[in-house]
C-alpha cells in the first residue's frame, strides 16, 4: 500500500502566527516604563510614604524650637536607602538586566575604591571653588547663612549618627540611584549625556534648602560623580568618593564650624 501524500492543508491546522507588537510600539512602551521607574526611584514617593508612616507613629521632622529631628532624619534616610535599593534591584531584574553588570561592570572593586579615595580631595576642592566663585560673582545666591542639617551636629554622638547617614544615605543610596537613573536615560530617554545633565540638575535642586550657592555646587558634584560612573561603569568609585566627601564635610564642620 502506497503512503498517502499529505497536502499542505492536511499537514497542520491553520494556526495564526503569534502577534508581535511593532518596533515603535515596543520602544514607546520601554520609554514609559523607564519614566515610571525613574519616578518611583526618584526618592520622593518612598520618602513621603516613610514620613507619613512616622507621622502616624508620632515622630515628626521637627523637634523643639523648630530644629530638625535627628531621629526622623536617621530613620527616613536609612529606611529609604533600603527601599530604593530593593526597588531598583526588582526593576532591573524585571527588565531582564544584570544587577551586577549595571552596578559593577567588569571592574575590580579594590581598584575602584582606590580611585574613589584619590578623587575625594579634588572633588572637595572643586566644590569649594564653585562656592567661592558663586559667592564672589553672585553673593545674593548665598541666601542660607547656615546649613539646616548642621543643627543635627550638637554632640560627638550626633556626629557619629550623622556620619552613618551621610555614608549610607549619601554615598551608597545616591550613587546607586544615580547609576540606575543614568542607565534609564541611556537606554530609553535620549542617551547618557542627557541623563547626566538631568540627574545633575535634579541633584542640585534637591539641596536647594541649603541655599542657592550650595545648590549649584551640589549640581557640579552630581555631574562629577555621574561622569565617574559612566566612565568606569561601576558605582564603587562614586560611592567611595561621595562618602569620603561627606565625611570630610562633617569633620570640617566639627573642627572649623559652620561659618567656614
Amino acid at each position: 500500500m502506497e503512503p498517502v501524500a499529505l497536502t499542505s492543508d492536511q499537514s497542520t491546522p491553520d494556526v495564526p502566527p503569534r502577534a508581535c507588537p511593532p518596533e515603535p510600539w515596543r520602544r514607546q512602551t520601554a520609554r514609559w516604563r523607564a519614566i515610571a521607574q525613574i519616578a518611583v526611584c526618584s526618592g520622593v514617593p518612598t520618602q513621603l510614604l516613610i514620613a507619613q508612616l512616622l507621622a502616624l507613629a508620632g515622630v515628626g521632622p521637627f523637634g523643639a524650637g523648630g530644629s530638625l529631628n535627628a531621629t526622623w532624619v536617621f530613620v527616613v534616610s536609612l529606611v529609604d536607602t533600603a527601599a530604593l535599593i530593593a526597588l531598583i534591584v526588582i526593576f532591573l531584574r524585571s527588565n531582564g538586566e544584570s544587577v551586577s553588570g549595571v552596578f559593577f561592570g567588569r571592574r575590580t572593586g579594590w581598584r575602584e575604591a582606590q580611585l574613589g579615595l584619590l578623587s575625594v580631595v579634588p572633588v572637595l576642592l572643586s566644590a569649594a571653588a564653585v562656592l567661592l566663585a558663586v559667592r564672589y560673582l553672585a553673593p545674593w545666591l548665598h541666601n542660607v547663612p547656615d546649613n539646616p542639617l548642621a543643627g543635627l551636629l550638637k554632640s560627638p554622638r550626633d556626629a557619629w549618627i550623622f556620619g552613618v547617614v551621610a555614608l549610607v544615605a549619601g554615598g551608597l543610596r545616591e550613587e546607586v540611584q544615580r547609576a540606575f537613573l543614568l542607565t534609564r536615560f541611556e537606554l530609553h530617554l535620549g542617551g547618557a549625556r542627557v541623563g547626566l545633565v538631568v540627574t545633575s540638575v535634579a541633584f542640585g535642586l534637591a539641596h536647594v534648602l541649603q541655599g542657592f550657592d550650595a545648590m549649584l555646587a551640589t549640581a557640579v558634584l552630581g555631574f562629577i560623580w555621574g561622569a565617574m560612573y559612566l566612565w568606569r561603569r561601576s558605582v564603587v568609585a562614586p560611592i567611595v568618593s561621595h562618602g569620603g566627601f561627606n565625611s570630610l564635610e562633617i569633620l570640617r564642620y566639627l573642627v572649623i564650624g559652620p561659618g567656614a
